[in-house]
């Protein structure tokens, strides 16, 4: 894969699937202390990537029982939006975890078959490290779906990561910290040129203007560099970075089943 975008064989679409949203909060929590006193919509997501071989799912989302126990505003079981493009959860191979809070990682129970990719660094520390058990991370963290992660531990089903890496032609992880220990974020071949899911390395679209990152950050002189390396691989097109929360994904872009919308 070319990190400038250009095609290299494989080439891929890519469809933004919204299981849960609008929620609001103060602008503070999406763009760090800014705002305090103004509210902002997020969504939430998993993406599916696809190409005429291969279709690689982006993220697993909220299992319906914990949606149900949150009272997740506009919640859609991830495996029931799969469905309305022709996807069975239940038969995914690929299936990429950009980080482990409960949100993008807590569906995972709906993916039985999928081999799991994510990075070697975010896996451990979620599941082996006592710092991960701490209030201030717990939070963001679902218990089941660490469980169920960590049971994959030497299975064929697991691929851990070392930073950047190609897993299929025109699909790279790139390593992407601070959000969390080891946040990935998607590289991926399009017919637009080189497109880039990064995930909660940024939650709205703004951050990669702005260069904000959200209140929910364990390691800030490692997000901006992260940030710094997104906005490089894309030569400055910010159009070519998609965030994991911002409602424009939603809006901006043509709906292709309900909740569904094609980003490329």
């Amino acid at each position: 894969m070319r990190l400038d975008g250009k095609a290299t064989g494989a080439v891929y679409s890519i469809l933004a699937l919204k299981y849960a949203g609008p929620l609001t909060s103060s602008v503070a929590k999406v763009l760090l202390n800014t705002d305090w006193d103004k509210r902002i919509e997020r969504n939430y997501y998993i993406w599916v990537v696809q190409s005429e071989e291969e279709t690689i799912v982006i993220d697993c989302g909220v299992r319906p029982n914990l949606a149900e126990q949150r009272n997740l505003h506009g919640y859609v079981s991830p495996a029931e939006l799969l469905r309305r493009v022709g996807i069975d959860a239940a038969c995914v191979e690929h299936l990429v975890i950009t980080h482990i809070h409960r949100d993008h990682v807590g569906g995972l129970e709906l993916f039985p078959r999928a081999k799991v990719y994510i990075q070697r660094k975010e896996f451990d520390f979620w599941t082996l490290d006592p710092i991960a058990m701490r209030p201030s991370f717990a939070q963001e963290s679902d218990p089941v779906a660490v469980q169920g992660l960590g049971a994959l531990r030497g299975s064929e089903r697991l691929v851990l990561i070392d930073g950047d890496q190609e897993i299929l032609p025109g699909i790279k992880l790139l390593l992407t910290p601070g959000h969390t220990p080891a946040l990935q974020s998607v590289a991926v071949t399009t017919a637009k040129g080189l497109a880039i899911l990064t995930s909660d390395c940024a939650h709205v679209h703004r951050t990669f203007e702005m260069d904000m990152p959200s209140s929910m950050i364990c390691d800030l002189p490692e997000w901006m560099r992260s940030l710094a390396k997104l906005r490089e691989l894309v030569n400055g097109n910010l159009d070519m970075l998609f965030p994991g929360h911002d409602v424009g994904m939603r809006l901006n872009y043509p709906e292709v089943a309900e909740d569904v919308t094609k980003l490329m």
